[in-house]
């Protein structure tokens, strides 16, 4: 087998031992049948809610997410993290829908969320109505996973960012819930071709030509709105489209929600950073994601090139194209949204599915396998930036030895049943129960007459196409009326069609339960969407294991923080010079370690305008033109670099930066906040 490709998640592939395997019973597949359409109650109104906060998380000295490269630790922040919450009510229901600025939802945030929202709630927010989603950027704090393979890059159990993540979720949903009130839903479409390619062309062709004569140039081009509205007033938008949120490299070592977040960023401010106020509420603008698994953004199909050779500049116009056909979609939008929402779930035991023959290539039917790694996966992506390689020799990693060591044979009975893989790791076979979940939730939102549809992994442009279709066909649907929204709930790594998993590419090697995880998801799919168009309920199906007993964390900590010599924490070291819009300005600071206080729902710092005597916000730690370098400075010193790329209409006049950081003291831990602020400087 011919290895072209290196890994996403290599740290995994790193890791082996072997234990037994629980296994759960597969979902029954119905028959194929003549189906009447989806219910629809076109007499409910509808009811719409929208909310937004801070998820960033420590955004120094902890592990990314997303490339797996023990040399990717955060170094600073370049714009803010953010939960986007959307509710719809009609007729006593409703559902949930946020969208989430980091890199995936793992079961374990997934199951704090819904813990918290019941006691604050009730049983109004449930697993059932509650969707969570991530744009999967690249640039996000990691370690907020309970699956040991997703923390070993990072070094383990990270609490901040596992808190920073739920607490946003749930005031995001708060906020949503609290502003509930009559509005309209239209929904629009527009086409976009200059953000995204097929990273995997050469498995894309091996699909049927039904599937292909979808997808032109085998790219995903729609992008599909929702248009939120109360009266004549717009207050949020859904903007699906599928591209990898991965312009930023594996050489970034700031926090960023990269493409994804530049657009939602872009939407909802106006050219001088400042947020569109509507009444009380802002204009919220999200962009997840859809059937994302081989779209990538590089255009020239290497890491950080396409359409230039600067990442910072590549996110940007990447997210800014996906804002303009957001728009002409969003302005177009005309189809009411009309009828009353739903939700159902079901959970998958994807390491023991029976498949039934209707879903498969053949017609006969098959299994799926425990999850695991193939030698593709290993290889990685060059398109979206190759990670670590598997370990070499004597190469020590604390958390793989707190998880009981490295070697362990394939059991030739999975290496059959994962053919034609080359499986490196059997990571569903690793104590204490697989380290990656196999229980997975599927999940399929109504809302009027369109169905969004919850997949737990990264799902191919045509994997998501056929989940599409089996859920429309089930329904009685147009196929138009079913969104696919992957990286919903939990992660599992890739889902790719089984004539693509056949080429072993990087995705046919992340694909984790063999060659038929596809047709098993569209199984379930079938079995969930006609519970839905039935009224019925289809069976809960297993647990997801809690592993929150166990989760070692090995990442640096604060022992205490001392300014530099000479100085006092908030003294400005490096200070600003006068400048023109299209320069930039560069300040330092003596400061504690950002770990202290991440000042979630606040900011570092900010720009400020003299404006008759007060001093103004004209930027801070949320600004696109704005970055936060941290460094340490001996054993215990810290200082941040803050720089901005002056805008070009940025007006003349008197401006300062004033920082807010917060220091740990020697002995008693105590953390103290404190500030500090430049010398004035021009701009003319």
């Amino acid at each position: 087998m011919q290895i072209t490709r290196r890994t996403v998640l290599a740290g995994a592939a790193a890791a082996p031992a072997l234990a037994a395997l629980s296994t759960n019973q597969a979902v029954a597949a119905s028959p194929a049948r003549t189906v009447s359409p989806a219910r629809t109650d076109k007499s409910s109104s509808l009811q719409v809610g929208v909310g937004i906060s801070d998820v960033t998380g420590p955004v120094a000295e902890v592990g990314m997410m997303g490339y797996s490269s023990f040399d990717q630790r955060a170094e600073g922040l370049h714009q803010r993290m953010r939960a986007r919450a959307f509710i719809f009510e009609s007729g006593g229901s409703r559902v949930v829908y946020v969208c989430v600025d980091n890199c995936m939802i793992f079961q374990s945030v997934h199951d704090e969320v819904l813990r918290r929202l019941a006691g604050k709630f009730g049983d109004i927010y449930t697993e059932r109505n509650v969707m969570l989603t991530a744009i999967h950027s690249h640039a996000a704090c990691g370690g907020a996973s309970h699956n040991y393979a997703y923390n070993l890059a990072v070094l383990g159990f990270e609490l901040q960012v596992f808190e920073a993540e739920v607490n946003g979720m749930v005031e995001a949903i708060s906020a949503a819930h609290e502003n509930l009130a009559p509005g309209t839903v239209r929904f629009g479409r527009s086409d976009l071709t200059d953000a995204s390619v097929n990273r995997s062309r050469v498995a894309f062709d091996l699909n049927p030509e039904e599937d292909k004569a979808y997808y032109p140039g085998g790219n995903d081009h729609h992008m599909r709105v929702m248009r939120i509205s109360r009266g004549s007033k717009d207050i949020g938008a859904i903007n699906w489209f599928a591209t990898h949120c991965a312009s930023l490299t594996n050489e970034n070592h700031l926090i960023s929600g990269d493409n994804k977040g530049a657009a939602a960023y872009f939407w909802e401010h106006d050219d001088q950073g400042v947020r569109y106020l509507d009444g009380d509420t802002s204009f919220i603008a999200a962009f997840p994601q859809t059937n994302s698994g081989d779209m990538s953004p590089n255009l020239f199909l290497e890491p950080g090139r396409g359409p230039t050779d600067d990442e910072f500049e590549n996110a940007r116009i990447i997210g800014l194209r996906q804002v303009a056909a957001a728009q002409t979609a969003f302005h177009a939008a005309s189809e009411t949204v009309t009828g009353g929402v739903d939700s159902r779930i079901m959970y998958l035991d994807m390491a023991n599915q029976v498949v039934s023959g209707r879903f498969t290539p053949d017609g006969r039917e098959h299994r799926t396998a425990p999850a695991a790694i193939g030698a593709a996966m290993s290889a990685g992506s060059v398109e979206d930036g190759p990670a670590i390689p598997i370990f070499p020799e004597g190469t020590r990693n604390p958390m793989i030895d707190a998880l009981g060591g490295m070697d362990a044979p394939v059991p030739q009975w999975l290496q059959d049943a994962q053919a034609p893989k080359l499986v490196v790791v059997p990571v569903g076979l690793l104590p204490p129960g697989g380290w990656v979940p196999n229980v997975l939730k599927i999940q399929i939102l109504r809302i009027g007459q369109f169905y969004i549809v919850g997949g737990p992994a990264e799902f191919t442009i045509v994997s998501g196409l056929r989940v599409r279709r089996t859920v429309a066909d089930e329904l009685g649907v147009p196929l138009e009326n079913v969104i696919f929204q992957g990286y919903a709930n939990s992660y599992s790594s890739y889902c790719t069609t089984p004539q693509e998993y056949d080429s072993q590419q990087y995705e046919g090697g992340s694909t984790m339960f063999g060659r038929y995880t596809l047709p098993a998801y569209q199984q379930g799919y079938a079995a969930l969407a006609a519970a839905m168009r039935d009224g019925t309920e289809p069976p809960r199906g297993p647990a997801p294991a809690d592993l929150s007993g166990f989760q070692p964390s090995f990442g640096p900590g604060v022992d205490f923080d001392e300014p530099l010599p000479g100085t006092q924490f908030g003294d400005a070291t490096v200070q600003p010079g006068d400048s023109t819009p299209g320069g930039q300005v560069a300040v330092e600071f003596v400061t504690g370690h950002p770990k202290n206080d991440t000042h979630r729902n606040g900011t570092f710092y900010e720009i400020q305008r003299n404006t008759g005597g007060s001093w103004t916000r004209v930027a801070d730690d949320n600004d696109w033109s704005t970055k936060l370098h941290w460094r340490r400075v001996g054993s215990n010193g810290s200082v941040v670099r803050i720089t901005w790329d002056v805008p070009a209409d940025t007006p003349a006049g008197t401006y300062r930066v004033q920082h807010f950081g917060a220091s740990k003291a020697r002995g008693t831990g105590a953390i103290t906040p404190f500030s500090g602020v430049t010398a004035e400087f021009r701009l003319t």
